[in-house]
């Protein structure tokens, strides 16, 4: 069968190497009813997933050229042909669901963000990023790379770091290694304050990440009352996912 061409504007880098594919699938813990998988291409992830126990398995694509290539490999594959960041995922699914994928870099952050909206649905995600995402992802309080995509997920999410993929195993080679990781929903992980603000406290205080709390979050009106507590002289990295729950709660005290 013709290969199909990677194209730059999908971000499409294909893994090349069977063993690491087989490694990626054999990521998945959780015994889900359903497993989607994101840019499948040319289904180097897709033949390992066909042979899994999930009963419901099915791939969204958005390139036309990998759709027809994937129908004629797989003629049983359950094909979804279109934009997985425009997808209702509650029309597809209404149990849980592990996503999966070598996710194009160039939308690696909105497939994240959607999952975290769908976080009642996606219980599990096992993927691979460029790797200064992935390790931002899994970051802990204290690093450099912890950010608010490490605050956001790791609210609700166990995250690990599984591992590094090098450039030399794709086509065409990315520019930057990858890295895999493994997110776990744990539904013991519960915001007790408003998801709205918490999301609206994060992300304000990295985006003027070297600045302290008292400084970055002084548009907020709460903070007046509170401002000469020791955590507001904290700068955002410090602080954990609790910690931002914290100040949030005082908005409501």
């Amino acid at each position: 069968m013709q290969k199909v061409t990677p194209k730059k504007a999908l971000g499409q880098h294909f893994l090349n190497d069977e063993t690491i594919a087989e490694k990626i699938v054999q990521s998945i813990t959780l015994n889900n009813t359903s497993i989607l998988e994101i840019g499948p291409g040319m289904g180097v992830l897709t033949q390992f997933l066909l042979q899994h126990e999930n009963k419901d398995f099915q791939v969204v694509e958005i390139d036309a050229e990998s759709v027809l290539y994937l129908q004629k490999k797989y003629p049983s594959l359950q094909i979804i042909s279109g934009d997985f960041l425009k997808l209702n995922l509650s029309e597809y699914y209404t149990e849980k669901l592990t996503i999966i994928g070598n996710f194009p870099y160039n939308i690696s952050s909105q497939i994240l963000f959607k999952v975290l909206e769908n976080k009642d649905i996606v219980t599990e995600l096992v993927g691979m990023f460029q790797k200064e995402v992935a390790e931002r992802v899994a970051s802990k309080p204290g690093k450099k790379m912890y950010g608010i995509l490490s605050v956001l997920l790791q609210a609700y999410y166990d995250i690990e770091y599984l591992f590094t993929v090098d450039e030399h195993l794709f086509t065409p080679p990315p520019q930057v290694k990858s890295g895999v990781i493994r997110m776990i929903r744990n539904f013991d992980k519960k915001l007790h304050c408003d998801e709205t603000l918490f999301k609206n406290v994060v992300k304000t205080a990295f985006n003027q990440r070297r600045k302290t709390l008292r400084n970055s979050l002084k548009s907020f009106s709460f903070l007046e009352e509170y401002k000469e507590n020791p955590i507001f002289g904290m700068r955002p990295e410090q602080l954990s996912v609790r910690e931002f729950e914290e100040i949030c709660l005082m908005s409501e005290l």
